[in-house]
């Protein structure tokens, strides 16, 4: 025997001998199995010495030895049921990522979201997290696409000194896709206050950083660390190109680097890629082509939404696709970025940059937020949006309106709200395609 054989024989044999190890749990209960097989096949044998007219006469009364053997038969395929059933939760209890569940819950779960619609979510930021909490419990079926512009804060600085792609927006959006958010969100959340070069830093910037080190490519990490999370779905960047987002102010102005656009405080005329010619990954786009919708936004309008769609060969794409494509409005303006504007303001911007016709849907909040929340937007030099509902008609977009905000400190969108607005509109899409109706402004209340 070859001294491969010898090990792979000897690893065999390892395993086999950790599996009978004292205290693990899982003997015990196929052994229970196993006795549970013989019993019933006991049960069995007494049955088949039983003469047939016994089962063919309507007069037959059961003999004992046929009812001892139909209790022995029954009650032995009882145990090895039992016995399986404690097997596999105690594997169970030992992988899965949150014990406290119930295995058939998990099961079941995981198979109903399996089946659920395939959405793929252009954009940024927390709004596009926002948007990915509220949809994964309806499907497990999600691609975020997310820009890779980010130059401040823990993303650019990992960016600029290991010369990676930013992973802030990207590990955003893969604790929102996280099976359990409890503690693994957390940790990969978490953000150092102190500490010399780590003050500032968030974990799951730096394990992605180290990550894309061990396994030496980023499109890999990222999805290492989404079976790390146990995501619902999949998190990809728009371009493995290294990108820096570049505005030209209405007063002539051209601002670098995607932190720097709002704190110029001017009015944007146009935003683009340096350098250009950037090409979206094969997997954005075969995603693109599987999906049965494509929502853009929400998210900050220049700096997260748009930068996705200049991604050369990512607009041609989502033109050439059959599927509602969707545009999901902010609720709030933003300083130094959307200052003054209204929805259709927003989709204006959005067409002035790609062009008309790519959005299919829009959909508005029209809800007002508290006088208190709005006094303290204001302080900040933040409104909110306005649904503009008859110009955006007029644009030949369909027009979704609902009350879409958080019952939180904070004026955003509330994820749950959000998902459902856009599953109701997809819904009535459909039956609308069936049926041969004519867009038309819908307000869901």
């Amino acid at each position: 025997m070859s001294k491969a054989n010898s090990k792979m024989s000897a690893g065999q044999l390892t395993g086999l001998a950790k599996w009978l190890t004292p205290g693990m749990g899982v003997k015990r209960w196929l052994g229970l199995s196993i006795l549970g097989l013989l019993v019933f096949t006991c049960g069995i044998l007494m049955l088949a010495d039983v003469p047939s007219e016994l089962w063919t006469s309507l007069r037959a009364r059961f003999s004992v030895r046929t009812t001892l053997g139909m209790s022995i038969a029954v009650g032995g395929m009882v145990v090895v049921v039992f016995g399986v059933i404690r097997s596999f939760l105690t594997m169970y209890q030992a992988v899965a990522p949150n014990p406290k569940r119930k295995l058939v819950d998990v099961l079941y779960e995981r198979k109903q979201l399996e089946s659920g619609l395939k959405i793929v979510a252009l954009g940024g930021g927390t709004g596009l997290s926002s948007l990915l909490r509220g949809l994964k419990p309806l499907t497990s079926n999600l691609v975020a696409v997310v820009t890779v512009c980010d130059d401040g804060g823990s993303s650019g600085r990992l960016s600029k000194d290991l010369g990676m792609l930013p992973p802030g927006d990207i590990r955003n959006c893969l604790v929102a896709l996280a099976d359990d958010e409890s503690l693994l969100g957390e940790l990969f959340s978490y953000r150092f206050e102190d500490g010399q070069g780590l003050s500032g830093h968030s974990f799951g910037n730096l394990f992605l950083a180290a990550l894309t080190n061990v396994v030496g490519d980023f499109e890999e990490a990222i999805q290492v660390s989404s079976q790390v999370l146990a995501s619902r779905g999949k998190v990809l960047p728009t371009t493995l190109d290294t990108v820096t987002l570049c505005a030209r102010l209405q007063d002539g102005r051209v601002i670098r680097g995607e932190s720097s656009i709002p704190d110029a405080r001017g009015t944007i005329e146009q935003v683009y890629l340096d350098p250009p010619g950037s090409k979206p990954t094969a997997e954005v786009l075969s995603s693109l082509r599987t999906a049965n919708a494509v929502i853009l936004g929400p998210g900050s309008l220049f700096t997260s939404v748009i930068p996705n769609l200049l991604v050369e060969g990512l607009e041609e794409a989502l033109r050439q696709l059959t599927v509602p494509r969707i545009y999901v409005c902010n609720v709030m303006t933003q300083p130094g970025e959307t200052d003054g504007f209204g929805a259709a303001d927003h989709l204006e911007a959005l067409e002035k940059h790609i062009g008309a016709g790519l959005i299919d849907i829009i959909v508005v909040n029209i809800a007002t937020p508290s006088e208190d929340m709005l006094r303290r937007y204001e302080a900040q030099g933040a409104r909110p949006v306005e649904p503009q509902l008859e110009r955006l008609e007029k644009m030949g977009v369909q027009v979704v309106g609902a009350n879409l905000l958080s019952d939180h400190d904070l004026v955003r969108h509330d994820s749950e709200r959000l998902a459902t607005a856009i599953f109701d509109l997809l819904a009535r899409h459909h039956s609308k395609a069936r049926d041969g109706a004519t867009r038309r402004l819908r307000v869901v209340k």
